[in-house]
């Protein structure tokens, strides 16, 4: 009888989320595994697990072990704000991870606000998503910033910036904004004179009509703003009707795999990235176990990316908040942790991230370093770097 007693009492306990539960802190994941940035996100979720096996191989959090719950939004905006309630009310997860792009930030943002728990992006880039919010932060800086640092590179390099044109898909919030405002703006005060631009769908194959266009009127530089896969596919009908003006972009098109996608067609090709292996042992370690479990889960890979290191890199940011925070995952004391996390992240100043020392400005983007890297013969360069906040 007492054995039953004991049994009933410790099931009990399970369902209803009591200290039983409590033994492991939760953290909620939103990938994107479609999408227009599909490519760019398939692989987060081992630089996710990458950072989770080395915390819990230390002790965990408290003696706690971190296990990650997923939901893919499929890159889609209300899938995400779904996948968002579900890891918040049912999971009961602390913090999560995520999600990827600006356009599921845009409805994330507000509902984990009004939830009371902490978002956080390793890729959205749109300026000022993160800004009226005090639990949505970006480990991202916004592509304006970015942007920036191409051009102060490329002046400083005295590659030619007289004249630019700009080409960009008009089906995506991130792609959009780029094409309309952040390359135009950008390359405005930098002497730069744009002489117009063109526009195409996300999924469209067939470019020649745009770059007709672009032929006409011969510039320095051509602005992309689309993820990776148009890119490729403009770069490569640029080419092709011997355009030779460079690419220039921001990091909507960052795929570690770019420049071996575009071999020679991308020579010149410049762009900003918040991670370089070539940085420093703990960079090129990172990048060394991630190609390791890639290849392991049947993904071919060269190189790592700025959003596998974001990523990480959030798990860690997550697992020191937690430890000031003295956190305990017990439902009860749900609410009041959630808000300790934001606090601590909030307050966090220069920490030793894989990326460089990392802390978040007032509008709830990281402030982080930038590398600028050149495409050349289908491997990138790195031509500049820029320390975090200058």
């Amino acid at each position: 009888m007492r054995a039953k007693l004991l049994v009933l009492t410790i099931a009990a306990i399970a369902i209803s989320g009591g200290p039983l539960q409590s033994q492991e802190l939760l953290l909620g994941y939103l990938p994107a595994l479609a999408g227009p940035f599909a490519t760019l996100s398939r692989t987060d979720e081992i630089a996710a697990q990458i950072a989770v096996d080395e915390i819990n191989a230390a002790g965990g959090v408290g003696g706690k072990k971190i296990r990650i719950i997923s939901f893919d939004t499929a890159g889609k905006p209300d899938q995400a704000v779904v996948g968002l309630r579900k890891l918040t009310e049912d999971d009961k997860v602390l913090a999560v991870i995520g999600p990827f792009s600006s356009a599921e930030c845009r409805v994330v943002f507000p509902a984990g606000e009004r939830a009371g728990i902490v978002t956080m992006s390793m890729a959205s880039s749109a300026p000022k998503l993160a800004e009226p919010f005090t639990y949505g932060l970006r480990n991202t800086s916004d592509e304006g910033y970015m942007f920036q640092k191409v051009m102060k590179t490329l002046q400083e390099r005295k590659y030619p910036i007289a004249t630019a044109s700009i080409a960009y898909a008009t089906d995506d919030v991130i792609s959009k904004t780029m094409g309309e405002a952040v390359l135009p703006k950008v390359m405005k005060q930098f002497g730069t004179d744009v002489k117009g631009s063109v526009t195409f769908q996300t999924q469209a194959f067939d470019l020649a009509t745009q770059v007709s266009q672009l032929k006409a009127e011969p510039t320095d530089l051509v602005g992309i703003g689309s993820g990776p896969e148009p890119a490729v596919r403009l770069v490569q009908e640029l080419r092709r009707q011997g355009v030779t003006a460079r690419a220039v972009a921001g990091s909507t098109i960052g795929d570690s795999e770019l420049a071996r996608r575009m071999g020679d067609d991308g020579n010149g090709t410049v762009i900003p990235t918040t991670f370089y292996s070539g940085a420093g042992d703990k960079a090129k370690a990172f990048e060394q176990e991630l190609l390791k479990r890639a290849k392991a889960a049947g993904i071919e890979r060269s190189s790592a990316s700025q959003f596998e290191a974001a990523t990480y890199d959030i798990v860690q940011f997550f697992a020191s908040a937690m430890k000031q925070a003295k956190v305990s995952g017990e439902p009860a004391k749900l609410a009041g942790e959630r808000a300790a996390i934001r606090d601590a992240l909030r307050a966090m100043q220069d920490y030793p991230a894989l990326e460089g020392p990392i802390s978040f400005g007032k509008n709830g983007d990281a402030l982080k370093p930038v590398y600028i890297i050149e495409m050349q013969g289908g491997r990138w360069n790195l031509i500049g770097t820029h320390r975090a906040g200058s």
